[in-house]
């Protein structure tokens, strides 16, 4: 498949609008296969053509290859050693938080942010940016519905305090959801927002090649402010985390 895959790389440039060149061939390899098995399509060039005809085929796929596993407060002790450095190096060092939730899929890391802000007296800067490539996970996302199986890691207490039960599920509050902002960005083409205090990108930069991964990384050092926090997930040290600028403060947590 390897040259019909570098001719579809060049393909999904123009077609999906993504750099696909920049993921892990053998994991993009599978998804792709996966889509072709599913729709009982054997060759690579029928598959581009489908799409080319018909748009849910194209955003059927764009949306299988973006990555969208996440849940509220995923690696709780990581979120706790957050709200430590939170309360340390910004609430003591800045008069209001500025926030970037990148890839946040269906919500739940900016959500969770938004929880941990009110629950610590701890003031935003405007809304928590909160961004994914995927449309249909945004609109799920800015729904704030969430089943009581995607809840593990929200408390008791949580769950009063921020939802309210509906349809058998939970929806969080007014006070919660209007502290979001989400809009639709390309981490490896659209251009960053600058001035920020936090920043979370977690288990997303795994499936990139290292040079994208890189790139990606200096980019996000250049959006945060002196002092600001870069947050990853518990799948990726950041390794030489200086050659970016950034200082490891904690686990997964570097500082600029």
């Amino acid at each position: 498949m390897k040259n019909n895959f570098e001719e579809f790389n060049k393909w999904g440039n123009r077609y999906l609008g993504m750099d696909l060149s920049s993921y892990k061939e053998n994991q993009l390899q599978r998804r792709i296969l996966n889509m072709m098995e599913s729709r009982e399509i054997t060759n690579l060039k029928d598959y581009m053509s489908l799409m080319e005809k018909d748009i849910e085929v194209k955003e059927e796929l764009k949306n299988y290859l973006t990555i969208n596993v996440t849940e509220f407060f995923r690696n709780p002790e990581l979120f706790i050693a957050l709200t430590k450095h939170l309360k340390n190096d910004l609430q003591n060092n800045f008069n209001t938080i500025k926030c970037w939730s990148a890839a946040c899929s269906n919500g739940s890391e900016p959500y969770s942010l938004a929880m941990l802000f009110a629950e610590n007296n701890i003031k935003l800067s405007g809304k928590i940016l909160a961004t994914d490539i995927d449309k249909l996970i945004l609109n799920r996302a800015k729904n704030g519905f969430y089943f009581k199986n995607e809840l593990k890691n929200v408390s008791q207490k949580q769950l009063q305090q921020h939802f309210v039960e509906k349809n058998n599920g939970f929806e969080l509050k007014p006070e919660i959801k209007n502290n979001i902002r989400f809009k639709e960005h390309d981490l490896l083409q659209s251009r960053f927002e600058t001035g920020f205090h936090l920043i979370i990108c977690r288990n997303v930069t795994i499936y990139f090649k290292p040079d994208a991964r890189d790139e990606l990384y200096q980019k996000f050092y250049d959006s945060l402010v002196p002092g600001g926090i870069f947050f990853t997930g518990a799948t990726e040290t950041i390794n030489q985390p200086e050659k970016f600028g950034f200082k490891k403060i904690d686990s997964f947590i570097y500082q600029k």
